[in-house]
């Protein structure tokens, strides 16, 4: 065995497991390319400051679980613990912004990393994959989103996800509604970090996990309330848009989400077969944020779906994914005449767009056929002396167990023929 092991709070991802996760990136990017969104991809790390002003500091992924450190250069820097502030960082550097073309829609893949106690469906190094719509203040905008991931979801097979929907309110009309939340807070029994909180960001103890905490919250006042008109009539059309769309969805007047930057529509997709860790993913508009991180005003709205909760919540459904094989045929040479044509049989059969994999290490053809029938392989071609000598190659199906021989230059075009 290694010596090493894999940080605690991670995984690796290994075949045949790591097919299934390709799979979930796939069905969730492809409705977002259908629909305008190009990739982008930012560093694994950003400035501290970054998430400090974006995420907000009195989010527990600042204060408590962000991965920083200082570089040999004196930089203080983070691994990113979420994707929308890097996008947005990278939009604004590169001016896209200013192309005339708003919004911008953006969509990205890759790891996170947050200093959480690891469980089943939490964990220090996670997958996400999301998209971002910059520039513009548009409901059907926050509803396409929201359609888009529905989309995804059920192109997976997925049924037994809800979506939470709420609105945060905006400048106007989320300060009064902060105020009348403090006053309530402010009478309860909370400890010192939480009271703290509650001054800092009261909408932050809403989101708060814990029993003790959520008994004391009955009663509270809740944002849906002090909606200003306009904030009520943007939130209505959402709801109208996802409803014509065939999208079902719940209205929860407590959902705010862990991320300090949202305004207005806020949504979670949720799937009651995964416990605790029942968020799936979530998202909504953070209007405000491009000034926060020191750009111009730029309403935007955005989403990130967990590839690994997707997943669990697949297997939680008893979903299995129809995945491409990755072997289509195996090939079997015997002696190293036979070596060199079904290596270069193969080569081509790649080429054709074939899956093809070879029998290495010189194995007999005992041992050869058994990783054959490991492959997955459908056809095994073998080859020997004689039947290089009389010009063909022995294509077996492996289902059938029927064995043709086939001449060595027309191997490609029958393989592609009968894979289709």
């Amino acid at each position: 065995m290694s010596t090493f092991k894999a940080p605690k709070g991670t995984y690796d991802l290994i075949p045949p497991e790591s097919a299934k996760y390709l799979a979930v990136r796939e069905a969730i990017a492809s409705p977002l390319r259908n629909s305008g969104y190009g990739y982008i991809e930012t560093p694994g790390f950003e400035s501290v400051e970054l998430f400090a002003r974006g995420v907000g500091e009195s989010t527990d992924i600042v204060t408590k679980e962000m991965y920083a450190f200082e570089t040999k250069g004196g930089d203080q820097l983070a691994l990113r613990p979420e994707g929308t502030a890097s996008v947005l960082r990278a939009a604004l550097e590169a001016n896209l912004h200013k192309a005339g073309n708003l919004p911008v829609k953006l969509w990205y893949s890759g790891s996170y990393y947050r200093y959480e106690r690891p469980q089943k469906g939490r964990y220090r190094h996670f997958s996400q994959v999301g998209a971002e719509a910059i520039g513009a203040e548009d409901p059907a905008l926050d509803a396409e989103l929201i359609i888009l991931a529905d989309q995804a979801y059920r192109s997976l097979g997925l049924r037994d996800f809800r979506i939470l929907l709420n609105s945060l309110g905006d400048k106007e009309c989320r300060p009064v509604y902060r105020a009348a939340l403090q006053d309530f807070l402010r009478g309860l029994s909370l400890d010192e970090d939480t009271l703290r909180r509650a001054e800092i960001n009261p909408l932050r103890v809403l989101d708060d996990k814990r029993d003790d905490v959520q008994k004391q919250l009955v009663g509270a006042p809740l944002l849906r309330d002090y909606l200003c008109d306009a904030c009520k009539a943007y939130h209505e059309e959402v709801r109208e848009l996802i409803t014509a769309a065939g999208v079902s969805f719940e209205d929860d007047p407590k959902l705010v989400r862990g991320l300090d930057y949202y305004t207005r529509t806020t949504f979670e997709f949720v799937h009651d077969g995964l416990g605790s860790q029942s968020a799936v993913g979530g998202g909504g508009r953070y209007d405000g944020l491009s000034e926060m991180i020191g750009g111009p005003a730029l309403p935007s709205v955005g989403w990130a779906l967990g590839v690994d909760r997707t997943v669990l919540a697949l297997e939680a459904e008893g979903i299995s994914l129809e995945l491409p094989a990755s072997t289509s045929v195996f090939a079997v040479p015997l002696g190293d005449e036979a070596r060199r044509v079904l290596f270069g049989v193969v080569t081509s059969l790649r080429k054709a767009g074939v899956a093809a994999d070879f029998s290495y290490g010189g194995k007999g053809l005992k041992g050869a056929m058994k990783n054959a029938n490991r492959s997955g392989a459908r056809y095994t071609l073998v080859a020997g002396e004689r039947d290089l000598a009389e010009g063909v190659v022995q294509l077996k199906d492996m289902e059938s167990g029927e064995q043709t021989a086939v001449p060595v230059d027309g191997v490609v075009a029958e393989l592609r023929a009968r894979l289709g």
